[in-house]
């Protein structure tokens, strides 16, 4: 099979999230083995036990997420080889280290500075996100860019997720004024989310700046098969640009909806999201032309793919 491979972002997470996988699986448990003595503390207590409070906030949200995926996915990796990857915003880095681009410690350390440096921007600068959904993305550009030239606030477009679901991003003044013209302009529904920043946004610009180092000093290398990058949705080329766009991943809008089509370009068979929570896979299902999705989250999901899997080996 032709097999594409996703990752969830900020917002998969749930309390349990990877913990049965890593009693089963000796490659799953050798990822949290590993993290606790990167990120300097028990990050697989924290992902079993909570609290749900601690496992929402930034700085431990991203680690747990990024390892959660990686070790459910090393479940199963001795099966088969991606014909492409790609994930929602940080989701990349998972992404990006399965394709050989990142090493395993790499890609945490990375991570955890980035949620590090998020969590520092979003205490110096109140923000806010909501999701606008029914509403033209064209309209809503607009709408975004007549708030910020009106001065009536920061706001930009941070997630475009789908056709008819876009996160607006800011802070509170900018995302209040943006709703509201877009519940006036025909959106079906503008939903406030309940978030610690404005993801996604300039207001994240001192966040950008912090990593950016980290960055410039990561050992990276070209990825064996495509990764597709949230910030263009092109599979990358060249190692300078995987630099950049993970400095611009922090204050750029996620291109989701582009990246999905991009991966249904490449004529997969399958595509399976690895995660705590069905996040990608559902949107894939309402793409038309899309191949199968499914989200591996626990061990009966691992079973189910590693029975999918050895007898296409075989």
């Amino acid at each position: 099979m032709r097999i594409g491979v996703v990752f969830p972002g900020q917002g998969s997470q749930v309390i349990g999230m990877g913990a049965l996988a890593a009693q089963a699986y000796p490659a799953a448990r050798e990822c949290f083995r590993v993290a606790k003595r990167i990120v300097g503390y028990d990050l697989a207590s924290m992902c079993t036990n909570g609290p749900e409070a601690t496992l929402r906030e930034t700085r431990y949200a991203q680690p747990a997420i990024f390892v959660t995926n990686v070790a459910i996915y090393a479940a199963v990796a001795d099966l088969f080889e991606p014909v492409a990857s790609a994930g929602h915003s940080f989701g990349e880095f998972c992404s990006l280290h399965i394709a050989g681009a990142l090493s395993f410690e790499s890609a945490l350390s990375l991570v955890n500075e980035r949620a590090l440096a998020m969590h520092r921007a979003a205490e110096a600068s109140a923000g806010a996100m909501s999701a606008v959904l029914g509403l033209d993305a064209r309209v809503l550009r607009d709408i975004v860019a007549a708030t910020a030239a009106a001065g009536t606030g920061r706001v930009q477009l941070a997630n475009f997720n789908a056709p008819g679901q876009i996160v607006i991003s800011g802070d509170v003044a900018g995302v209040r004024a943006a709703g509201a013209a877009a519940a006036a302009a025909g959106a079906k529904k503008v939903v406030p989310l309940k978030v610690a920043g404005a993801w996604h946004s300039e207001l994240m610009a001192p966040a950008r700046t912090a990593f950016s180092r980290f960055v410039r000093d990561a050992a990276i290398i070209m990825p064996r098969f495509p990764v597709i990058s949230n910030v263009d949705a092109r599979p990358y080329a060249d190692v300078m640009t995987i630099r950049d766009h993970l400095e611009r991943s922090v204050t750029d809008e996620v291109r989701w909806h582009e990246t999905a089509l991009r991966l249904i370009e490449m004529q997969l068979d399958l595509v399976v999201e690895f995660g705590a929570s069905a996040v990608l896979a559902p949107m894939f299902k309402r793409i038309e032309g899309a191949p199968r999705a499914i989200t591996v989250k626990d061990v009966a999901g691992i079973e189910k793919l590693r029975a999918m899997l050895v007898p296409a080996r075989a």
